[in-house]
């Protein structure tokens, strides 16, 4: 095992004034043993990131250490890592033992050990019943698992994980998502998880950086980033349905975006903003409904907010008018021109 330190990585494609820079100075240092999950939008940079780790992307300034080594210049063979990617890229004509076992072979390992090493794999995986199946006969959860194995058995000091889980459906990736916290748990092996899946990110991470633009907008736990966003992307990117950013509602002061979640809007009997409900989402124990904050008379104009109600709680009927407010212990503020968090409001 082995930490994993990024010291001011950037990355750029071409050279001179028309370069194209995708990676703007990310520092970031992964403890040793740590699950950490690259999270953002399409194009962020964070497959980018994972790869330059990999040796599969050349870094053009900064320093990436695995371990407390420099691996700017090494070969990926050469670093110790290994990756399960969003295709699983299993051999057809081998067995699950055989491409499990691929690798091994290649680095000359004895077959008793190789043995070992898959049904040890296999059994942490619950694949003892298909090493002799080919990919063909297996599910897109088994496949994916073999995959996993297949990084298992070479016992690297680091997992790279790219997007593994974008072409399972959702059932089969919530299942997924538990075998593999269960495996990291076993294993405690030092783990980079990129995906575009905020929920992915939540419920995986013990700490996660947050993309956007080839920058980290934040780098903290699951609670931090989404108790204490420290920019308006964060807030508005991670959460489901997103924060409340508001600029135009009644008391806000000029120069500043007020967040709320949700959750933390609440229907008031005064001293409220009125809402005029334009939809309602119905999602089982909670709806969820969708208006203007101080428009015209019919509701428009003003600035669209999401408020959630318990299914305990009376539902508005479309077109009401409600009075709605924050709870004032969870008001976020920001820099409505650098979109920084200010907690000095």
């Amino acid at each position: 095992m082995a930490a994993i330190q990024l010291h001011n990585v950037i990355k750029r494609y071409g050279k001179g004034p028309k370069a194209n820079q995708v990676i703007h100075g990310v520092s970031a240092e992964v403890q040793d043993g740590e699950f950490v999950v690259i999270v953002g939008p399409s194009g962020c940079g964070k497959s980018t990131l994972l790869r330059m780790v990999a040796g599969l992307e050349e870094v053009t300034d900064g320093t990436i250490s695995i371990g407390g080594r420099v691996v700017n210049q090494l070969e990926p063979a050469e670093r110790d890592i290994a990756m399960v990617f969003q295709n699983y890229a299993l051999y057809p004509h081998m067995s699950v033992f055989e491409n499990m076992a691929y690798g091994l072979k290649i680095k000359k390992v004895p077959a008793q050990e190789i043995k070992t090493r898959v049904d040890k794999a296999a059994q942490i995986l619950e694949l003892g019943a298909l090493l002799q199946r080919k990919p063909r006969e297996l599910s897109g959860g088994q496949r994916q698992r073999v995959a996993m194995g297949r990084a298992i058995v070479r016992q690297p000091q680091v997992f790279l994980f790219d997007e593994p889980l974008s072409n399972l459906d959702a059932k089969l990736r919530a299942q997924t998502r538990l075998e593999i916290e269960k495996l990291h748990r076993e294993l405690g092996i030092t783990s980079l998880f990129v995906t575009h899946d905020q929920v992915e990110a939540m419920t995986l991470a013990q700490r996660m950086i947050v993309m956007n633009a080839g920058r980290m907008e934040q780098f903290g736990t699951p609670e931090e980033v989404y108790h204490r966003p420290a920019t308006t992307f964060v807030a508005s990117f991670i959460g489901s349905p997103p924060m409340n950013l508001l600029e135009r509602a009644p008391g806000i002061p000029q120069g500043l975006v007020l967040g709320v979640r949700p959750e933390h809007l609440r229907v008031v009997p005064s001293d409220g903003w009125r809402m005029r409900v334009q939809t309602i989402e119905m999602l089982g124990a909670e709806r969820l409904v969708y208006g203007h904050l101080a428009g015209d008379a019919d509701g428009q104009g003003g600035e669209w907010a999401i408020l959630r109600m318990h299914e305990t709680e009376t539902p508005p009927a479309l077109g009401e008018s409600l009075l709605v407010a924050p709870l004032q212990d969870r008001v976020h503020w920001f820099d409505a021109s650098t979109g920084l968090r200010r907690d000095d409001v």
